[in-house]
């Protein structure tokens, strides 16, 4: 939570120098399952931060909510690929239970992917692919415990000016256990600066039930350069969390 804090300190510091400048913004990767299908442009950089993200489960008398200030850093490499930093540098879990309660807090795992806009013979269509891996680097409590290699590409369709429509595929591998993920979502722009989506996810590993969840969140332009929003999805089965989401704030450098 205290990461979350320092950096809506730092936003607020950055806000008149972002709000002057007019450039265009290329989509941000948060919130939401999917990633967008745009990169930056050479030299650009972005900084996407949970503010914070958080799970919450309940089942067996026992409750568990997690905290994370989910980070992800883009530097863009050439105009089509992109370098991405991610990682939770803090969390907290607080746990429920006729036990009584605990809290724990610690650092999670942390990745590196390069990201790369592919090219399209049709303005409406775009599609990107984000391959990377993840090292168990975090606390016993938030790590995956082994190495985790992704590979996933999310093809995006603009029915027209506001409304656009996305399908995300992803593979994890860590341990020897896959898990695919496939998500649907369409978003829907309010005016120049709020947007709206929805969106589904459905996931299933080797040798465990199938995952789905469903929700959609809102995303508002504060300034050119500064995102700020807030999202939910819904466990639709017994194995899903209950509740997944957050509130965040991403900024853009060029």
């Amino acid at each position: 939570m205290r990461a979350g804090f320092a950096a809506v300190a730092l936003a607020a510091m950055a806000w008149p120098a972002l709000a002057q400048e007019a450039t265009p913004t290329p989509s941000f990767d948060r919130p939401g399952i999917s990633f967008s299908t745009a990169t930056l442009p050479r030299g650009a950089f972005a900084w996407e931060q949970g503010l914070p993200d958080f799970e919450r489960d309940r089942g067996g008398g026992a409750r568990r909510t997690l905290y994370s200030a989910n980070t992800n850093l883009r530097l863009g490499l050439s105009d089509r690929v992109e370098l991405q930093l991610s990682g939770s540098p803090y969390n907290r879990l607080r746990e429920r239970d006729a036990r009584g309660r605990r809290s724990r807090h610690g650092a999670g795992d942390t990745g590196l992917a390069l990201k790369a806009a592919l090219p399209s013979s049709h303005d409406a269509f775009s599609w990107a692919v984000l391959a990377g891996v993840a090292a168990a680097s975090g606390d016993r409590e938030f790590s995956n415990g082994a190495t985790q290699y992704t590979l996933g590409t999310t093809l995006g369709y603009d029915f027209d000016e506001r409304l656009a429509g996305a399908l995300y595929v992803n593979l994890d591998r860590s341990d020897g256990v896959d898990t695919w993920t496939w998500s649907p979502s369409l978003s829907l722009a309010l005016n120049d600066r709020t947007a709206v989506y929805v969106e589904a996810g459905l996931s299933r590993s080797d040798h465990a039930s199938t995952t789905s969840v469903a929700g959609g969140g809102v995303t508002w332009m504060a300034t050119p350069r500064v995102q700020l929003d807030a999202s939910f999805d819904v466990g639709l089965d017994r194995n899903s969390p209950d509740l997944t989401g957050g509130i965040g704030a991403s900024f853009y450098f060029d």
